[in-house]
């Protein structure tokens, strides 16, 4: 029996103590166990992507200093492997190049390095830019065994499989820095299954777990028999170090831990939570500020701070003025008084009206328009950097990206924030994940979104009886107008001739090329669909073409 450790774990970006430790715990973790080997993450040392501070030669002296001690730490564990993933420096020319590589261990003593040779350079990723091509990999021989270690992307194409198969891998190892979307868990699956069939062999995953800037890591770490039969799936968003056995006769996995595969709404909120708490800590704040507006978007923004910072770390203001309805003053104060956070009310009326006032000679006397409602956006804007600034308290964004795509909100007034919670939200989630966090057991409270801000008609409130449709399509038409052209980047024909009216899909199309300044300047937030605005979407800012 090969006893294997998985260690579905964090890594940090610069923070080599953070991460010596949690490889360490996991060794320490694995002896206990009575593990043979530990696997942990790609880049499990330095995570993943540091980008360009791989081009600096104090980061590489850094990263190899952290090696030597991690050594050093794993020589009181004699007999156990450790497969660790770092980066593998060398000179070309005068540039410093480097390998995406896993280092196998034997009591600290290196045994052997094998570079990733699929490179990803698409969505999110830029590995070309950091990384040379590694050669083929020898295989790794753990008592006696013959295992094939592939780096994450290696193992989304066959030939990489396919060499190991060929020079008489038994098991095939994965270790990823895996991001997540919507539905990638079932694509890995999928695709890592495809892995299985094409070789004959059994497959163990490994995936870390955690916020790095806009990507989130799930981990959903698993192993597949050679019949591509489920032997192992933990959870997602768990830091864990969990055992599995692999039979030496057999060549099979005896059947461990499954853990089922949330719901969509769920997937998504539990990755809004991890992404707020590790965005917030790791950039060395511990409180949150936001506004408040009685509306859907503000209200499940909060409700995942709460979640993921505690209630005494969130502070919700209102900032009403003329246009704010009694109803959302009151739905805002049942809001926050339901999850029990700082609630206060700072009207910008008076504040309002002195721009106004104060701009009307510059104005010419032109007639009220967006202008006007721009300004309350701004003021509010003000007021919450300014309650940052005093309590040392992040701003939270909570504008969503149906808004964002059209352009449906304010620069530096409702566009201002450090983390944009729901910037790769569309709308019509927004209430799916809505209505499936008030139904939830799995946090503090169930009910905490008033019904009556999920079923109202959203508006912005910024002129007299102003509904958001007044501007936009209905949110069921709008999303799948815009999913369709983002994610799966339809054609404006294609779209038009899959049912929708063809002067609403140009203006829809025409809004998204138009306002990618305003996106440029946004806040970045969580990735959750295939296509998020950030590292998956580049477009140009001066850019005129139209379909």
């Amino acid at each position: 029996m090969l006893k294997i450790s998985n260690a579905q774990i964090p890594a940090r970006i610069g923070d080599f103590e953070f991460n010596l430790n949690e490889i360490i715990r996991a060794a320490g973790s694995a002896q206990q166990q009575g593990a043979h080997v530990l696997v942990t993450p790609e880049l499990s040392l330095t995570g993943y992507l540091p980008e360009d501070l791989l081009m600096r030669p104090a980061y590489q002296s850094a990263t190899e200093a952290a090696l030597g001690r991690l050594q050093a730490a794993l020589s009181q564990f004699p007999d156990l492997y450790v497969l660790v993933g770092i980066p593998t420096w060398f000179a070309e020319g005068v540039k410093l190049k480097a390998y995406n590589s896993v280092v196998v261990l034997r009591g600290g003593v290196e045994l052997q390095r094998i570079h990733k040779q699929k490179l990803p350079n698409q969505a999110v990723f830029d590995e070309l830019r950091y990384f040379a091509v590694g050669d083929a990999p020898e295989l790794t021989v753990i008592e006696g065994l013959k295992i094939g270690v592939l780096v994450c992307e290696d193992a989304w194409h066959e030939a990489p499989a396919l060499h190991l198969k060929n020079i008489g891998a038994e098991l095939l190892i994965a270790v990823n820095a895996s991001p997540f979307h919507i539905d990638k868990v079932e694509k890995r699956l999928r695709v890592f299954g495809a892995r299985v069939a094409q070789t004959g062999l059994p497959l163990l995953s490994v995936n870390r777990v955690g916020g790095q800037d806009e990507l989130i890591f799930d981990g959903v770490s698993f192993a597949l028999n050679a019949d591509g039969s489920l032997a192992m799936q933990l959870p997602m968003l768990i830091s864990t170090c969990h055992e599995i056995i692999f039979d030496l006769t057999t060549k099979k996995f005896h059947k461990e831990l499954i853990v089922p595969t949330p719901c969509a709404e769920e997937q998504a909120y539990r990755v809004l939570v991890q992404g707020v708490k590790d965005y917030v800590t790791q950039t060395g704040f511990s409180k949150v500020t936001l506004g408040l507006s009685g509306g859907v978007d503000s209200a499940l923004t909060m409700a995942v701070a709460v979640d993921a910072l505690g209630a005494e770390n969130v502070h919700a203001i209102m900032m009403p003025t003329r246009y704010t309805a009694q109803m959302s003053l009151d739905d805002a104060k049942d809001m926050a008084h339901r999850v029990n956070v700082r609630y206060d009310v700072v009207a910008i009326e008076d504040m309002f009206n002195l721009y106004v006032n104060m701009l009307e000679p510059v104005f010419d006397g032109k007639p009220a328009d967006v202008t006007e409602e721009n300004l309350q956006a701004r003021i509010r804007g003000v007021i919450l950097m300014a309650v940052s600034n005093k309590h040392a308290a992040l701003v939270l964004n909570t504008g969503n990206k149906s808004e964002l795509a059209t352009g449906y909100c304010t620069l530096y007034g409702d566009m201002i924030g450090a983390y944009a919670v729901l910037k790769d939200i569309y709308k019509t989630l927004v209430y799916r994940i809505c209505e499936w966090r008030n139904a939830s057991d799995g946090f503090v409270a169930r009910d905490i979104i008033p019904a009556n801000i999920i079923t109202r008609a959203p508006s912005a409130e910024l002129r007299d009886n102003q509904v958001d449709q007044d501007s936009l399509p209905e949110y069921d038409i709008l999303d799948e107008i815009l999913e369709r052209y983002i994610e799966q980047r339809q054609p404006v024909a294609t779209i038009v001739a899959a049912g929708f009216d063809e002067a609403v899909v140009k203006k829809v199309v025409r809004l998204i090329r138009i306002n990618e300044y305003k996106r440029r300047q946004g806040a970045l937030g969580p990735r959750v669909t295939t296509l998020a605005f950030g590292k998956d979407w580049r477009m140009p800012i001066m850019n005129v073409f139209t379909e």
